[in-house]
C-alpha cells in the first residue's frame, strides 16, 4: 500500500480506525473522512505519530454535496484516489413494534445512500486511471443472519451486496473492483456499551470463543484493496470467527 491513497469513511473509531492503522502500517496515504471531526482529527494525529501520512476531512455520507467536496479536496492534494474503503454506518436498535418511518431512513441514508455517494464520487477517476479499489463494509447480520432490533440494520446490509454486485460489472473493464467485508461481532466501543454479559454471551456461540478485533477487518480489507486482488470483484469476505459455522447450539462448546 505504499503511497496508495486510501480514503475510508467512518474511520474515526470503532471498525473504522482499526482498519485506518493497517493500511497506515502498511505505508498507505491515508485520510479519515468522518463527520466527528473532533474525534477524526485525534484519530489522524495519533496514527501520524506512527510515521504515515495521515490526514483527516470532514464529510457527512448523508449528503451528496458533502462526500462530492470530500473527494475533491483529495484529488487537489493528492491527484487521485487509489482506495476507497465505504465504512460509514450506524447500527442503532429498533424493535419492529415501536420503529418509526425516522428510524428506517436515517439508517438507509448513512449506510445505503452514504455508500453509493462515496462510490458515486471516486468512480470517474478510477475508471479514467483504469485502476482503483472499493471495499465496503456490510455484515453478516442481513445478508446471512438476523437479530431482533436490527431489521433495518440488516436491509441496509443487504442492500449493499445488491448494489455491489451490479455496480462491479459496471466497472470491471476499467480496472475497478468493488467487493465487501461482513463482519461478524466485532469488539468496538459501541459493542463494548452492550455489557459484559452481552459480549460473553456472543462470544460463547463463536467457535473461537472470542469476538474480533477491528483490525481483523483491516487486514481482509488490507488483500482486497492490493494488486494480487486484481482480479476478485463482486465477492465477500466473511470475518466472523466461524460463527456461522455451527448447525446448532449444541455444535459449539
Amino acid at each position: 500500500m505504499h503511497d496508495r491513497v486510501t480514503l475510508i469513511t467512518g474511520a474515526a473509531k470503532g471498525i473504522g480506525r482499526g482498519i485506518a492503522r493497517v493500511f497506515a502500517a502498511e505505508g498507505a496515504t491515508l485520510v479519515i473522512a468522518d463527520i466527528d471531526a473532533e474525534v477524526g482529527e485525534a484519530t489522524a494525529a495519533e496514527l501520524a505519530r506512527g510515521g504515515g501520512a495521515v490526514e483527516f476531512v470532514p464529510v457527512d455520507v448523508t449528503s451528496q454535496a458533502s462526500c462530492a467536496a470530500a473527494v475533491e479536496s483529495v484529488l487537489e492534494r493528492h491527484g487521485r484516489v487509489d482506495t476507497l474503503i465505504s465504512n460509514a454506518g450506524i447500527y442503532p436498535q429498533a424493535f419492529l413494534a415501536e420503529m418509526t418511518e425516522a428510524d428506517w431512513d436515517r439508517i438507509f441514508a448513512i449506510n445505503v445512500k452514504g455508500m453509493f455517494f462515496m462510490v458515486k464520487a471516486v468512480a470517474p477517476g478510477m475508471r479514467e486511471r483504469k485502476h482503483g479499489r472499493i471495499v465496503l463494509t456490510s455484515s453478516v447480520t442481513g445478508p446471512v443472519t438476523g437479530y431482533p432490533g436490527w431489521a433495518h440494520y440488516g436491509a441496509t446490509k443487504a442492500a449493499m451486496l445488491g448494489f455491489m454486485r451490479s455496480a462491479a460489472i459496471e466497472v470491471a473493464q476499467e480496472g475497478v473492483t468493488i467487493n465487501a467485508v461482513m463482519p461478524g461481532n466485532i469488539l468496538t466501543e459501541g459493542m463494548e456499551g452492550m455489557g459484559q454479559a452481552y459480549i460473553d454471551a456472543l462470544a460463547a456461540s463463536i467457535p473461537m470463543k472470542k469476538l474480533g478485533t477491528p483490525e481483523d477487518i483491516g487486514y481482509a480489507m488490507l488483500f482486497l484493496a492490493s494488486d494480487e486482488a486484481s482480479y476478485i470483484t463482486g465477492q465477500t469476505i466473511v470475518i466472523d470467527g466461524g460463527q456461522l459455522l455451527p448447525e446448532g447450539a449444541g455444535a459449539v462448546e
